[in-house]
């Protein structure tokens, strides 16, 4: 019998850092969806209620393609006022409330697909309101799965810490040593590389060594030239008869 009792290992609380570019990514992305889908909500709920349509009826009026009632209009209002409040706050929390008003979208298109041209028909649904609710829930949900949720996370992403926090800080020590081991070789060859003033200098060096040995040479040269000349002359001289004097 096993005396020890396995704990559950505890996650780490999930927090943006908006100077990492993984999580500048996300936020961004989160912050977006939630005020795109906020924004067109708000304008569809301000202009239904422009109309003076029926609170609760049925029929309704058509607003931008889609039929609409006040209770849809004053509901549209208050879910686009929500999704701003998470374009605002972001990180998480907009990820985790695009995510519910996705489901909830998809759950509404289905929900009043049955109730289409029946006396509950309190949000005045037509076939369009049932698809365009489709389509909002699972653009909701995109904007908040994003990053979120898959097999193939980096290790770098906020929810792969927060869920694997010892495999993402191996990989974080080992891509700190990776970048020390390259920033030490780098600094190798830069040492071992001359510098292109070294060079320079050499150069000059060896230029002014051969400048002067060939300097040297000339003047060897021309020495012994002038020492031939003048033994040459010396022979010649000795060579000729002594001039006589008449009395």
């Amino acid at each position: 019998m096993a005396t020890h009792v396995l704990r559950p290992g505890t996650r780490r609380r999930i927090a943006f850092d908006d100077h990492l570019p993984v999580d500048h990514r996300l936020n961004t992305f989160y912050r977006i969806g939630a005020g795109l889908m906020g924004l067109f909500l708000l304008a569809f709920g301000i202009l239904g209620l422009t109309n003076k349509v029926g609170f609760f009826t049925t029929h309704g009026d058509t607003v931008i393609g889609l039929n609409t009632n006040g209770s849809l209009s004053v509901l549209s209002i208050c879910v686009g006022l929500l999704l701003f409040v998470g374009m605002v706050i972001g990180g998480n929390f907009a990820s985790t409330l695009n995510m519910v008003f996705g489901v909830l979208f998809i759950l509404n298109g289905f929900l009043n697909l049955a109730l289409l041209d029946g006396r509950y028909n309190f949000l005045a649904f037509h076939i369009q309101n049932v698809l365009f609710s489709f389509v909002v829930g699972v653009l909701l949900m995109f904007f908040g799965m994003y990053g979120r949720v898959g097999s193939a996370l980096p290790h770098d992403n906020p929810y792969y810490k927060a869920r694997h926090p010892e495999e993402a800080e191996r990989a974080e020590r080992i891509r700190a040593l990776r970048e020390s081991a390259s920033a030490t070789a780098l600094q190798q060859s830069h040492r071992a590389a001359p510098t292109p003033k070294a060079v320079g200098g050499t150069e000059t060096k060896a230029a002014e060594t051969t400048e002067a040995s060939e300097t040297t040479k000339t003047a060897e040269s021309k020495a012994s030239e002038n020492k031939a000349s003048e033994t040459k002359a010396s022979e010649t001289k000795a060579a000729e008869p002594p001039r006589t004097t008449d009395p």
